[in-house]
């Protein structure tokens, strides 16, 4: 018997930004009703694949078969016509309208402030685990993570065959992600393809029946999920077994501290938090989603005018409310949202590098072009960012070169002794984030204290000298890293008892 036709086959497919070959002839298969997860390291093609298969942008050369009909999409509109939804890591939501509104956008004839049938509605949302919402309620005021399951329930209710979910677990908690896994098996049983792109390998392994690997703008394997396992998958992404992120020795406390909040609020989400933090530490805020760490960052950095409490640097008050002081006192902020709130998209590596350091490249108010280039590929090389592509368009990196050339910016200063970061390795792969804690870890070995919020226990217990837990916008716990593990924090985390099997 004849095997059935793939529903989605990418054939010899190459695309090209000037000199630079992002994808190099690849070919993989998808089938009805199947799952396939699109791994690979920093660059590896993941990105431009996602776009040519959503209509963003067109190959160099081969072809896009979709249902056994060969595509040319001309635009993302186009794509989603022939059936093509996509989610992208980046929210597309607009959070001035309803959930409902917001459910209708794209769909034909409704327009920007169109909306669905409350029954409609309230079917897309109970598909994805939102069946407490109102859909006339505002979607400003819910979480990150309902919004990123509104744009899912968005991308269902389109009649596609094909649906590509890019990182789209990246701000959400435990149990938002079984709702993401219970809309995408649901997605597949009723005979849709899906693709499904993630950092998070046990995500991939778990939920995915095939896995595609990129290297280098090519696919070097293409096989069944039940073959692998993480260390497997790593291999084949980086080409070589991950280097462990090497710590500096824990030395005695002579009793400085670099950084002390005390009495920390911001109503209604942080309470009465508490922190001491010593020179060329890394501190891990952790928690889940909504926990409260990243609004401890952010006031911090003085972007919560109402926030109160006592915050000193080396021996100094930093007033609340003021981002000039805070940058003044010594401190250094990283964004979750490196688009929205970090890069400029579409000017430069190179001016995106030196973004924040004007003033230090300008005496006399007077831009010296010699010492920008010279400094921005002096970063570039220690970010690990082709010097020859500094000229374009950041946008065009991928999402882990993107957040290196965000964190790019707080790398060669000595202007800044406290480096905080939410979710430094959101939406970056295994080889990024190795990276991205090589960095930081050397940061904290020049003498800078670093701090980070993630809801990643990965990460948090690899990449930590001390960890915080937070949960309801309070601190559960303060501990040195050596003293916890992946069952403490996930129990203090969410306040469950939970058994080493957990673990």
């Amino acid at each position: 018997m004849k095997p059935p036709s793939p529903l989605l086959s990418v054939e010899r497919v190459s695309l090209s930004y000037g000199r630079f070959k992002a994808v190099r002839e690849a070919s993989f298969s998808l089938g009805a009703g199947e799952v396939l997860g699109l791994c690979g390291h920093n660059g590896a093609g993941k990105s431009s694949i996602v776009r040519m298969l959503s209509g963003l942008l067109r190959p160099d050369s081969g072809q896009i078969v979709l249902d056994g009909a060969p595509c040319a999409f001309r635009s993302v509109s186009d794509a989603q016509r022939q059936g093509v939804a996509l989610v992208d890591q980046e929210l597309s939501v607009i959070p001035a309208l309803t959930v409902a509104e917001n459910l209708a956008l794209g769909e034909p004839g409704l327009g920007l402030r169109g909306t669905l049938p409350r029954e409609e509605a309230r079917r897309r949302l109970d598909a994805v685990g939102l069946d407490h919402l109102d859909p006339s309620r505002p979607l400003e005021d819910l979480s990150i993570g309902e919004r990123q399951l509104v744009e899912i329930a968005r991308a269902i209710g389109r009649d596609a065959r094909l649906f590509i979910l890019d990182e789209p677990t990246a701000t959400l908690n435990t149990a938002d992600i079984e709702h993401v896994f219970k809309a995408v098996r649901r997605i597949a049983a009723a005979g849709c393809g899906v693709i499904y792109v993630s950092h998070r390998l046990d995500e991939v392994l778990a939920l995915c029946q095939q896995i595609v690997v990129m290297r280098d703008g090519a696919v070097i394997a293409e096989q069944r999920a039940e073959d692998l396992n993480a260390a497997k998958l790593v291999e084949l992404m980086i080409g070589h077994a991950p280097k462990p992120v090497t710590k500096t020795a824990r030395t005695a406390d002579d009793g400085s501290r670099i950084l002390e909040v005390s009495g920390l609020s911001t109503e209604p989400t942080v309470d009465d938090f508490n922190l001491a933090v010593r020179p060329g530490t890394v501190t891990a805020i952790a928690g889940q989603v909504g926990s409260g760490g990243s609004d401890v960052l952010r006031a911090l950095a003085g972007l919560a005018p109402t926030a109160q409490g006592d915050v000193m640097v080396q021996g100094r008050r930093v007033p609340l409310g003021a981002p000039r002081r805070s940058i003044s006192a010594g401190i250094g902020f990283l964004s979750a949202d490196r688009k929205g709130e970090g890069l400029f998209l579409s000017r430069s590596i190179s001016e995106n590098l030196l973004a924040t350091r004007l003033r230090a490249l300008s005496p006399h108010a007077v831009l010296q072009g010699s010492r920008m280039r010279a400094t921005a590929r002096k970063i570039a090389s220690r970010i690990g960012i082709d010097q020859n592509r500094l000229g374009e368009p950041v946008r065009r990196l991928s999402g882990g070169n993107q957040q290196k050339t965000f964190l790019g910016r707080c790398m060669e200063r000595d202007d800044i002794s406290v480096l905080m970061l939410d979710e430094p390795t959101r939406g970056v792969d295994v080889g990024g984030r190795a990276d991205i804690h090589m960095l930081l870890r050397e940061l904290a070995s020049q003498g800078v204290a670093v701090i980070f919020a993630s809801s990643d226990l990965e990460e948090v217990l690899s990449l930590a000298d001390d960890v915080v837990v937070m949960r309801a916008g309070r601190i559960v716990s303060n501990v040195p890293v050596a003293e916890t593990d992946n069952v403490r924090l996930l129990s203090d985390m969410t306040h469950a008892r939970l058994s080493e099997q957990v673990a």
